[in-house]
C-alpha cells in the first residue's frame, strides 16, 4: 500500500507539530522536500519549500509528485528568506543549519519582518547563540521540544516575531524551554551541561571559566528535575 504523506524523524515530527493548520509555510532549506508535503497533506498548508541547491529542489519536486501535493507546494531556487516576499507566509521553518547561520539568514532578509509570523528552527548547533540572538531582536520564545534522532540530542524550537526586544541571561540563553520531564529533555540539558564543561576547558580567564563552570552545574541541576 502505497503510503499517503511521508514518514519524518523526530526533528521534523517535532517541527510539524508546531505548524497551525491551514497555514502558508516556508520550508527554507527543504532538502528532500519530506516536511513540505508532509504539512501540504496532513495540515493542508500552503508551502514554498525553497532550497540554495538545484538537486535538493529537485529531488522535493520528485517528493511532491509521489504524494500528489504539486499544486499546494510551490518550489523556489534561492537563498534563505530572499525566496519569499513580504507577508506571503505565516510560518517559516529552517531545520538543518547552525543558529550562526540561522541568524545570518534572518539578518539578511529583504524585508521587515511582520508582528506574529511564526518561526520554526532545528539548528544541529550554537542554541544559546541563536536563543540570545533572537530575544535581543524581538522575537519571543513560545516552546520547544527537546528530541533524539539518529543518536543524537536536538532541540526544536518554536518562536514568534514580537518586535519586543529582551536582554536574556546566560542560563536561559542555555535552556530555553528545554526543561520538561521527558527522557528527551534530560538527555538534552545533560549534553548542553557537558558541551559547557569541555569548553571552560579552553578558557584561560579564570573568572570568565568559573562563570561557564557554575553555568554547567546550573544546566546539570535542570537536567535532575527533568526525572521528577
Amino acid at each position: 500500500m502505497a503510503e499517503l504523506f511521508p514518514i519524518l524523524d523526530a526533528r521534523l515530527s517535532a517541527a510539524a507539530a508546531f505548524v497551525q493548520p491551514h497555514s502558508a509555510v516556508a520550508d527554507i532549506g527543504c532538502d528532500h522536500g519530506k516536511l513540505a508535503a508532509y504539512l501540504a497533506v496532513q495540515k493542508k498548508c500552503k508551502v514554498i519549500a525553497a532550497d540554495i541547491r538545484s538537486a535538493p529542489l529537485e529531488r522535493a519536486r520528485e517528493t511532491m509528485a509521489r504524494y500528489h501535493c504539486p499544486e499546494s507546494v510551490e518550489c523556489r531556487l534561492g537563498d534563505g528568506l530572499s525566496v519569499l516576499a513580504a507577508g506571503e507566509v505565516t510560518t517559516v521553518v529552517i531545520a538543518g543549519v547552525s543558529g550562526i547561520t540561522i541568524c545570518e539568514m534572518i539578518a539578511a532578509c529583504p524585508f521587515p519582518l511582520e508582528t506574529g509570523t511564526r518561526f520554526i528552527f532545528v539548528p544541529p548547533t550554537k542554541h544559546a547563540h541563536l536563543r540570545g540572538w533572537l530575544w535581543s531582536h524581538g522575537f519571543a520564545l513560545l516552546d520547544e521540544t527537546p528530541v533524539v534522532a539518529a543518536g543524537r540530542v536536538y532541540t526544536v524550537m518554536c518562536w514568534e516575531y514580537t518586535a519586543q526586544k529582551k536582554q536574556m541571561d546566560a542560563f536561559a540563553c542555555a535552556v530555553g524551554k528545554t526543561g520538561k520531564r521527558t527522557p528527551q529533555a534530560k538527555a538534552y540539558l545533560e549534553h548542553v551541561a557537558l558541551l559547557a564543561r569541555k569548553y571552560a576547558r579552553g578558557v584561560k580567564d579564570p573568572e570568565r571559566q568559573a562563570d561557564i563552570l557554575i553555568l554547567a552545574s546550573r544546566v546539570e541541576q535542570e537536567a535532575k528535575k527533568c526525572e521528577m
